[in-house]
């Protein structure tokens, strides 16, 4: 049932509808919410949207759903699976005294991980929202989240990376060659994952076999996917494809996933298939979804909420499905939603937490589009930010340009620079084959041998000679 909320400051009451409405008036500025109608008129206003929002129960969250319980799957799937028994610890807490508790020595990372089933998305956005940058650092590197398929993600003092090789064309020869080049500064140990640039499933299988045929014959211990629908990825799998990852980009709501063309069920079936194939070696994470704020708004679908919430709620999803990545594409979606670098930091930084927050393996492509107020150096203050909070994953592109996609993210030699300055280190155990295979002369420090590995040296001299 809803409720309003009041705030006087000196002869001036501030009132706010409901919660919903309290959530997206304390919601830090960003273009999309001033695009959907719902950002505070004022830094004044939204300083007092603050201030009451700290002092709402954590309890009220419970009781006053922010889409209508019968109108959204997603909020049927937050409320039923709470657990009551883990949020007990914190039930008597408000906002602002969450806050205070996760940045104290008592909120270690295994009390944390105790609590998370105890808090929903809205909980974890509604917090994010009174905290600094450094807050929602902080608490994000005690917040552990660990994923396993062929190799372990997500590990303390690591840093994984997804080897993105996409080709405007799907060229073989062009995608071998960005793979080749990732796997040589050490890249890939996330995923080896492709955007198609023709997307239907003939074409998927395959891009498929060519990953798994590059994997098997290297013995790489990382897992490929294809970034199709996953209407297209059960069907490869019902062809007897090499799926080892299913794919999809989620949102917070039901009608952003009816947007999208599928459902919860969908999804079940599809982790259900992939199991069923059995090619994992260490760990039975099969899934990967992307998300990105925004994406409410621009399906119509995001029943008045700010994207920031709409964003955490995407997260029970992931959380259902026991992924072994997830990712925010925090700027792709363009300036109307995230305007400027600052938006875009701000937007990586609470994305990230309210992952960790809730438990999911939780990593960011960092990048933006041409046309936003935002450039490489943004990318870097990020990047680097997200490296000091514990991120499981980020992206590497060539030169950092997705000529298919065309936008900006981060590329292989940022992995390397984050890596050395943080001392963050690869899955170990695609640490143990870049070591193996003489890719890295020193891990640990992250150098680079200073010649080409004997295995990559000959096909490539084959290459070299057929020409």
């Amino acid at each position: 049932m809803s409720q309003s909320y009041r705030y006087m400051l000196g002869n001036q009451t501030y009132h706010f509808k409901n919660l919903a409405q309290l959530m997206a008036k304390a919601t830090p500025q960003r273009s999309g919410d001033r695009l959907a109608g719902v950002i505070a008129h004022s830094a004044e206003e939204r300083a007092v949207a603050q201030m009451t929002l700290a002092d709402v129960p954590l309890k009220n969250f419970l009781n006053e759903a922010l889409i209508p319980y019968e109108k959204d799957e997603i909020t049927r799937l937050i409320l039923d699976e709470h657990d009551i028994t883990a949020f007990a610890y914190i039930s008597h807490l408000t906002v602002g005294d969450f806050r205070n508790w996760l940045l104290s020595d008592y909120a270690t990372p295994q009390v944390l991980a105790s609590v998370r089933m105890g808090i929903t998305p809205e909980m974890a956005a509604a917090v994010s929202k009174i905290m600094r940058n450094q807050d929602l650092i902080l608490v994000a590197k005690k917040c552990h989240v660990s994923s396993a398929f062929r190799n372990t993600i997500g590990l303390p003092g690591h840093l994984s990376t997804r080897l993105q090789p996409n080709h405007p064309t799907d060229d073989v020869n062009g995608i071998a060659a960005s793979m080749l080049d990732g796997l040589l500064y050490g890249n890939g140990d996330a995923v080896i994952g492709i955007n198609p640039a023709t997307d239907n499933v003939a074409q998927a299988i395959k891009l498929m076999k060519l990953m798994d045929d590059v994997i098997q014959k290297y013995q790489i211990p990382t897992q490929s996917c294809v970034l199709t629908h996953v209407t297209n990825t059960i069907e490869c799998i019902e062809a007897g494809a090499p799926v080892d990852l299913v794919f999809q980009s989620i949102g917070g709501t039901e009608a952003t996933n009816s947007s999208f063309g599928f459902n919860l069920n969908t999804l079940a079936e599809a982790q259900d298939a992939a199991l069923s194939l059995q090619r994992a070696t260490i760990g039975s994470n099969v899934m990967y979804f992307e998300t990105g704020q925004g994406s409410a708004l621009s399906a119509n679908a995001h029943h008045g909420l700010d994207q920031q919430t709409c964003e955490s709620r995407a997260y029970a999803v992931a959380r259902k499905f026991n992924p072994l990545l997830v990712n925010t594409v925090v700027g792709f979606i363009g300036p109307e939603y995230l305007f400027d670098g600052k938006e875009i930091t701000r937007a990586g930084l609470e994305d990230h937490f309210c992952g960790k927050l809730l438990g999911i393996p939780m990593g960011c492509d960092v990048c933006y589009t041409n046309h936003a107020e935002a450039d490489q150096n943004d990318m870097d203050n990020l990047l680097t930010l997200l490296g000091v909070a514990g991120c499981s994953f980020v992206m590497g592109i060539p030169g950092s340009d997705d000529i298919m996609l065309n936008y900006q993210t981060t590329s292989f030699h940022d992995a390397l620079y984050v890596r050395r300055v943080l001392g963050s280190r690869p899955a170990p155990e695609f640490e143990q084959w870049l070591t193996k295979m003489n890719i890295m002369q020193d891990v640990s420090d992250t150098i680079l041998s200073n010649r080409l590995p004997s295995a990559f040296a000959k096909p490539l001299r084959a290459i070299q000679g057929g020409h």
